[in-house]
C-alpha cells in the first residue's frame, strides 16, 4: 500500500490535534478520578454516597427499592453499550464505502484529500466508540456482581458478616459507576473527534470543548454545588 498520499493529506497540524486530544482525554480522565484536595469531583461525591446507599440497604425493608435502583444504573449501560454498537457498525460501513461521503467532504471543501486520509479520521472516531462499548459492558457486568453480592447480604444486622458484605457491594457498585463514567468521557471525546472531518483545527476545537464539558459538570455544576451543601 502506497502511504505517500496518505503522509502528504495529514500535517504537522494534525499530529498535534490528535496528540491533544488523546492527552486530554486521558488527563481529564485522571483529574476526575484523582481530584484535587478539597475539590471532589461529582464522581467522587457520588462514590460515598453509593457506600452510605448500601448501608442504608442493610436495614430498609423491603428492598425492592435498592433493586429497583439497581436495575435503573444496568438499564442505562444496556442502552449506551446498544448505542455504540450501533455507532461501531455505522463507521466500519463508512469505512467499507467511503467514496460519497469523501466526495461530499471536497465538495464543501472540508480538507480531506484522500480516501483513505477520509477512513484514519474516522477510524479516530470509531476508538473513542469502542473504548466506550468496552466501559459500558464491564460496568454492566460490575453492576451484575453488585447486585449479586447486596443478595448475599444478611437481614440480621448482628449478622457480622453483614456490614462488611455491604462494604463490597458498594466497593464493586463504585467500580461499576468509574466504568461507566470512563466510557461517558470517550462518547464526549468521540464527538469531538468528529471534528477532524472539517480540518486539524476542528479536532483541536472538539477535544477543548470535550474537556471543558466535563470539567464543568464534574467540577462547576449545580447537581456538584448541591452535592457539596451540608445535610444538617
Amino acid at each position: 500500500m502506497d502511504l505517500m498520499p496518505l503522509l502528504v493529506s495529514f500535517t504537522a497540524a494534525d499530529a498535534v490535534a490528535v496528540a491533544l486530544v488523546i492527552v486530554l482525554w486521558a488527563l481529564i480522565g485522571w483529574v476526575v478520578e484523582h481530584p484535587p484536595a478539597g475539590k471532589p469531583s461529582v464522581s467522587v461525591l457520588m462514590a460515598d454516597y453509593r457506600r452510605d446507599w448500601l448501608r442504608e440497604h442493610v436495614t430498609r425493608q423491603p428492598r425492592i427499592f435498592d433493586a429497583t435502583i439497581l436495575g435503573n444504573l444496568r438499564q442505562g449501560t444496556t442502552f449506551f453499550a446498544s448505542a455504540c454498537m450501533l455507532s461501531i457498525g455505522g463507521g466500519l460501513a463508512v469505512i467499507g464505502n467511503p467514496e460519497q461521503l469523501t466526495m461530499l467532504a471536497e465538495d464543501l471543501q472540508l480538507g480531506t484529500t484522500t480516501t483513505l486520509a477520509f477512513e484514519v479520521k474516522i477510524v479516530l472516531i470509531l476508538f473513542f466508540v469502542a473504548n466506550a462499548f468496552l466501559k459500558f459492558v464491564w460496568a454492566h457486568r460490575l453492576f451484575g456482581y453488585s447486585s449479586v453480592v447486596m443478595g448475599a447480604i444478611p437481614n440480621d444486622v448482628a449478622d457480622p458478616t453483614t456490614y462488611p458484605r455491604a462494604a463490597k457491594a458498594a466497593e464493586i457498585n463504585i467500580t461499576a459507576a468509574k466504568s461507566f463514567n470512563r466510557g461517558m468521557r470517550s462518547i464526549y471525546f468521540a464527538l469531538g473527534a468528529i471534528g477532524w472531518l472539517v480540518g486539524a483545527w476542528g479536532l483541536m476545537l472538539g477535544a477543548v470543548v470535550s474537556a471543558a464539558v466535563i470539567w464543568r459538570r464534574e467540577f462547576w455544576s449545580h447537581s456538584r454545588a448541591v452535592l457539596m451543601q451540608p445535610d444538617v
